[in-house]
């Protein structure tokens, strides 16, 4: 059979049968769904490798080695890094599916803690350069489903804030690519804003710094002004302008919904208004 019709067929079987599936094809399995986790297949990428994968991680199907082995892979150059940097070509399945697979593991990892301490404070150290290199800010690709690089980088980052392990120590790291997301040359239509104000809800959840995150939002809007000085009103102002007061509005909202960091609201009010002109 082929990995799709394998999982397929996986797919109905009893947690009883995925058991002895396991036991059996384990090794196997896994590897075949990692060789075809870029596919442009949408169904066997989205609808059978992706939620076998999560499946899998939900019913303890995969071993301590083996998981170690799906993160070390799935982190690797060959996969969340897999030639990045490049717009509007299939390697971004690959960069977009690793980075939800990345993020299942740990947080399944957050759970049994059992993934290697020294490999898992290398990918913590790097975690912000996925976002900051992604260029491929694709929705949804006809004929080939959903892309969302930056959504699912935004699920990675928020997932990996949450791991008992983290060090706020690489948070800034984070909120420098969360600061030049919205400077990719695109407004995102796709509700990515919904997914990167994950992040910064993920820190205030973990204590970080309110005044920190305040100093995030002051030099998001200070880019205005030197992207002004630098380029002038060109097209990439307007559209990282836009970009910038849409994901500053629906944190905003976010934040006074749910009562959380009421200086930090302030700031982002206050600013919004000023590049809004209301009030004038």
């Amino acid at each position: 059979m082929t990995i799709k019709e394998t999982l397929q067929s996986f797919s109905t079987m009893t947690l009883s049968e995925r058991q002895t599936f396991m036991s059996q094809h384990s090794d196997w399995l896994l590897q075949e769904m990692l060789t075809h986790i870029g596919t442009v297949d949408a169904e066997l990428r989205d609808q059978y490798i992706y939620r076998t994968f999560i499946d899998l991680l939900s019913d303890n199907l995969v071993n301590p080695q083996q998981l170690q082995i799906l993160f070390d892979t799935a982190t690797s150059d060959d996969f969340l890094y897999l030639q990045i940097g490049e717009k509007s070509t299939d390697s971004v399945f690959t960069r977009s599916f690793s980075a939800l697979l990345v993020a299942g593991i740990l947080a399944k990892d957050a759970e049994l803690l059992i993934l290697n301490n020294d490999r898992l404070q290398i990918f913590f150290k790097k975690i912000g350069r996925y976002l900051l290199l992604e260029q491929d800010t694709r929705g949804f690709v006809p004929d080939k489903g959903w892309a969302h690089s930056i959504a699912h980088g935004a699920d990675l980052a928020s997932t990996t804030i949450k791991h008992p392990k983290f060090d706020l120590q690489y948070a800034p790291s984070i909120l420098h690519a969360l600061k030049l997301v919205t400077w990719k040359d695109t407004v995102y239509v796709n509700d990515e804003e919904e997914r990167l104000i994950n992040i910064v809800d993920a820190l205030l959840n973990q204590n970080y710094s309110e005044e920190a995150l305040i100093e995030f939002v002051e030099q998001a809007f200070d880019k205005f002004e030197m992207h002004l000085m630098m380029q002038g009103y060109n097209e990439s102002f307007f559209s990282g302008r836009t970009c910038t007061l849409n994901f500053m509005k629906t944190l905003y909202f976010f934040l006074k919904m749910n009562n959380k960091a009421p200086q930090l609201q302030n700031t982002i009010y206050g600013k919004v208004a000023k590049w809004l002109k209301l009030g004038d």
